[in-house]
């Protein structure tokens, strides 16, 4: 699904498209065309947690490269920060400019960066973050600097974003802390004066380096020894890197593919045949019931044989009831409001992605586009929310836009700010700065909430939806259900089926999230998201018309929560990924974990109860419309 992205980077890097390069271009995709002795920028980026020597993720803390506890050499006076998008910020990076200095093809052997001295008690805290498996993050041109690693299954070479802190294989008695980088840096020759970046591999290393004792003295990068921190007094370390330039024939244009690496292409079919599989099952069994069911009710209840009339049993009976305004209809307006903004945000992003116009190196754009959709579709929260809520039979407008406005974005704010604070109070650099948490909620003050506010207006005045049947006065008494037809067996079931559709890549997404790996198969998550769609769609008029052949016609709300279910499994998913993946040592990474978590969940059932309504909503519309009432 890369080809449209691919088509335009090549028109741009053979220099077809140059003229118009400087003055348009598609975010991340630029070339840079650097000259012989040119210098060429290295950046570094937060420390992140990876699996440590037990394959396990230990933490979730991001901390910053110029942490004062890790002593890494520094530019004088601040270091300079690059320019992020709201995304990146969110997510935890902090890019800054460093102290390496290097110029196309030039090679350098065994450079000094600086000496520090690392106090014990530094020294402990480095080697903690040692054996949880940190690591480095550098970017070159864009590009961050990674470990070349093979695939177990195909043999294939591929590049695995960032490079260890430190090692700590099983047997090792203390934990050796990589100060030596050998940097080599792939370029293609575009002609025999420019030349672009197209691949960094860093191999580090711990040296036990000592300065020379003359000042004016090279320093020697041959020792053998590792450099182990001593956590009972100070340490004293040399930092040194080398470069190497390698010439390559990859074409810039497809300089990410490498980094790009598909586990195993087969497990994203397996998981698209298991959810299609899903689909024509429940399909083949709503065609039944449409088809046989459902129109030969229709056919009897239509017809003139009052023998027939005086036997009606099931869905018919409950036809002055089915249209009755549900209770808190307020609350039920204003999640399905959200959930149709949060409808129009997924697809749209999805679309703008398989487009191309979300490149890997333009960091925390799929947030960044997220959030600005987001907010974008208030009006269409306030819109639909408004015209449900005057629907049903509601008359107070501003209250209706203050819950559309506040309720879900409130909640999922709550959470975030509480996970933000861990964060902080943990010093992790991915705790979010006061400036961005101010700048996030003037766009939700300044633009979602007026557009909430000017779609509610219409959405009020917009025509309300009025029932096909009468609606009678005194409720009708409900029946005593069967069990698989109550409120919690039904919607559990209808839950699994729906969570059975996406199970797979979630693993995916979930492992692309809490790993730092780059996700990037938009095409593979299209097609999930339609298979979800029609899923829940499905799942939910299967429900929906048993419940209402059992004359229980109190189907809003179980249409939500019977879709929305699949969020409680995806919250179980996650509690047996933690248990299977994760080994979280301290409270914060708890915290931060099952907050992120619930926010998802809570998201992912506003989205899905909203799809399960909709589609509840017209089947129920079509049948009642359908059949003749005296």
């Amino acid at each position: 699904m890369r080809f449209i992205t691919r088509a335009v980077v090549a028109l741009l890097g053979s220099g077809v498209l140059a003229p118009l390069a400087g003055a348009f271009y598609l975010p991340g995709i630029a070339p840079h065309d650097y000259k012989i002795g040119e210098s060429v920028e290295l950046q570094v980026n937060s420390l992140t947690p990876s699996l440590n020597a037990e394959n396990k993720l230990e933490s979730v803390l991001s901390f910053g490269f110029y942490d004062e506890r890790f002593h890494f050499c520094r530019p004088e006076g601040s270091p300079k920060a690059a320019h992020e998008s709201l995304g990146s910020i969110l997510f935890g990076d902090r890019i800054y400019g460093s102290v390496f200095d290097l110029h196309m093809l030039k090679d350098v052997s065994c450079q000094s960066l600086c000496q520090q001295t690392i106090p014990g008690k530094d020294a402990a805290f480095i080697n903690d973050k040692i054996m949880k498996g940190y690591n480095y993050n550098w970017l070159i041109d864009g590009l961050p600097a990674a470990t070349l690693k093979i695939d177990d299954r195909t043999e294939q070479q591929f590049y695995s974003v960032g490079f260890e802190l430190g090692s700590n294989q099983l047997g090792q008695l203390v934990p050796h802390f990589n100060n030596h980088y050998d940097i080599t840096v792939q370029y293609h020759t575009l002609d025999a004066v420019h030349h672009r970046v197209v691949g960094v591999i860093v191999t580090p290393m711990s040296k036990n380096t000592a300065m020379p004792k003359d000042p004016s003295g090279a320093v020697s990068c041959d020792s053998t020894e590792p450099m182990n921190l001593h956590e009972d007094k100070d340490n004293q370390v040399v930092f040194t890197y080398s470069v190497n330039w390698e010439e390559s024939d990859k074409s810039w244009a497809t300089r990410w593919d490498d980094y790009l690496h598909a586990v195993d292409p087969r497990i994203h079919w397996f998981s698209l045949i298991n959810s299609m599989v899903i689909v024509v099952f429940l399909s083949a069994m709503l065609g039944l019931i449409l088809m046989r069911t459902l129109h030969k009710d229709i056919a009897r209840y239509n017809s003139d044989d009052t023998e027939d009339l005086q036997e009606d049993f099931g869905w018919k009976l409950v036809h002055g009831d089915v249209f009755r305004p549900p209770r808190h209809f307020e609350l039920l307006s204003v999640i399905l409001g959200n959930g149709y903004q949060l409808f129009w945000m997924v697809g749209t992003t999805l679309v703008i992605a398989l487009l191309g116009f979300l490149s890997p190196s333009s960091r925390g754009s799929l947030t960044t586009a997220m959030l600005l959709l987001f907010i974008a579709y208030g009006f269409s929260a306030g819109f639909n929310s408004a015209h449900l809520y005057h629907s049903f039979g509601g008359i107070s407008l501003k209250r209706i836009i203050i819950m559309t406005a506040l309720f879900v974005p409130g909640s999922c704010w709550a959470l975030l700010m509480l996970v933000n604070l861990c964060l902080a109070a943990t010093h992790s650099s991915a705790a979010a700065p006061i400036g961005t948490l101010l700048g996030v909620m003037a766009l939700w003050f300044a633009i979602s909430i007026p557009l909430t506010v000017c779609g509610a207006y219409f959405g009020f005045r917009r025509k309300t939806i009025d029932p096909p049947v009468r609606v009678n006065q005194i409720p009708r008494q409900i029946p005593d259900q069967p069990w698989y037809l109550r409120p919690v067996p039904s919607a559990l079931m209808g839950g699994i089926l729906t969570f059975g559709a996406i199970f797979i890549e979630l693993y995916f997404i979930m492992n692309s999230i809490w790993f730092h790996k780059v996700y990037y198969v938009f095409g593979f998550l299209f097609l999930v998201f339609v298979i979800l769609v029609i899923t829940t769609a499905e799942v939910t008029v299967l429900l929906t018309y048993f419940h209402l052949c059992a004359e229980d016609y109190r189907w809003h709300w179980r249409s939500v929560y019977t879709a929305g279910a699949s969020a409680f499994y995806v919250f179980l998913y996650g509690i047996l990924f933690y248990f299977s993946r994760l080994r979280l040592a301290s409270y914060a990474s708890l915290i931060i974990y099952f907050g992120w978590m619930a926010v998802a969940c809570l998201l992912f059932f506003v989205l899905t109860g909203t799809i399960g309504f909709v589609a509840s909503h017209l089947f129920v519309r079509r049948i009642y419309s359908a059949i003749k009432i005296d």
